[in-house]
């Protein structure tokens, strides 16, 4: 199999051939041509076959009701005592609500509520705690008027249930549908939308030794195998966003081999979630201990999404996220975010 990544640009000097990438800010006129063990070589996109083609220049669907032409963020809200960078913090709904009104006036247009913390060495959360916290905060925004999307942060079908039923719209699930057979039943029954995310592992065991054999390929395919299944229990695919899982049995090397080739995943035609904000590689290589410190290195790992057509990302910084958005936006694509 022949593996296509686009090497997006966004100069100014666009040549009169070249393709718009998944509808969004970016443009390509070469690609990667990747086989597994063998040579890289780029090769015009002009040869690229016409179904290949089609996947990496198609519009993507909306997410929430938000178009993917330009890039959209999603405000963290961790409503538990044990998050790796902010639990407790806003742990109670009073908490919750006051800090997600925060995250949307600062530029959030979705806002991801977890009731689980999925670090490294996390346990388990039984069902009836994890619906516990993260109900009656959806359900506290919504009779606050708060009309924003929200999305549920969880790995089991009977807490999205609560969730959509308390006003989400969106199941991000950290284990692709994999954690609980369930889930795919319950989203394509109730028509969410979900986030697929690629993971290697539980989160108690995920860091102990990841392996490879090509991050990036190995990535790809088993996103590719979730999102036939999802498919095939009767989800659309416009109702599928695809994450490739940053810190998710992962060690330093293989998330930045990621980063480096996330336009690859543009070829699954799906929107793309990039979810990277404060996590452990960023300290290890900014020099920043406290995941609270790591905010620069943050937006600079965003920027690299936003470089390669990244439309949708999970960050807990809004407000330096936005600003490094826009001025990058206008700045290197001469493009203004709104």
């Amino acid at each position: 199999m022949t593996y296509f990544r686009p090497i997006a640009m966004t100069d100014p000097a666009r040549p009169a051939d070249a393709l718009r990438l998944a509808g969004g800010w970016c443009w390509f006129d070469r690609v990667e041509a990747i086989e597994r063990g063998g040579a890289r070589r780029v090769i015009p996109a002009s040869d690229l076959p016409a179904d290949v083609r089609d996947r990496l220049t198609a519009p993507r669907a909306p997410v929430c009701g938000l178009s993917m032409d330009h890039p959209r963020i999603m405000g963290i809200l961790n409503v538990t005592p044990d998050s790796f960078s902010d639990g407790g913090a806003h742990f109670g709904v009073d908490a919750a609500v006051s800090h997600a009104r925060e995250m949307l006036v600062a530029g959030a247009e979705i806002l991801d509520i977890g009731g689980e913390s999925t670090r490294p060495g996390a346990t388990e959360v039984p069902v009836a705690e994890e619906i516990a916290r993260v109900a009656p905060a959806i359900t506290a925004l919504r009779a606050a008027g708060e009309g924003a999307p929200i999305s549920v942060d969880t790995r089991k079908a009977a807490v999205a249930e609560a969730a959509l039923a308390a006003g989400a719209g969106y199941v991000n699930d950290v284990s692709a549908m994999v954690f609980d057979p369930a889930m795919a039943a319950l989203v394509a029954r109730a028509g969410a939308e979900i986030c697929l995310m690629h993971a290697q592992g539980l989160p108690e065991t995920m860091q102990a030794d990841p392996r490879y054999d090509d991050v990036l390929l190995d990535v790809y395919d088993g996103l590719s195998e979730r999102l036939a299944a999802a498919e095939a229990a009767g989800i659309d695919r416009a109702r599928i966003t695809l994450d490739p899982g940053i810190g998710f049995g992962k060690r330093l090397e293989h998330n930045l081999a990621l980063i480096r080739g996330l336009s690859l995943f543009h070829g699954l035609g799906c929107a793309v979630l990039l979810g990277v904000s404060r996590k452990r590689f960023i300290g290890t290589i900014g020099g920043a201990e406290k995941a609270t410190d790591r905010a620069p290195g943050s937006v600079a790992m965003a920027l690299a999404g936003l470089a390669q057509g990244i439309q949708i990302f999970r960050v807990h910084d809004i407000v330096e996220t936005r600003q490094a958005m826009r001025l990058w936006q206008r700045a290197v694509a001469g493009q203004e975010l709104r």
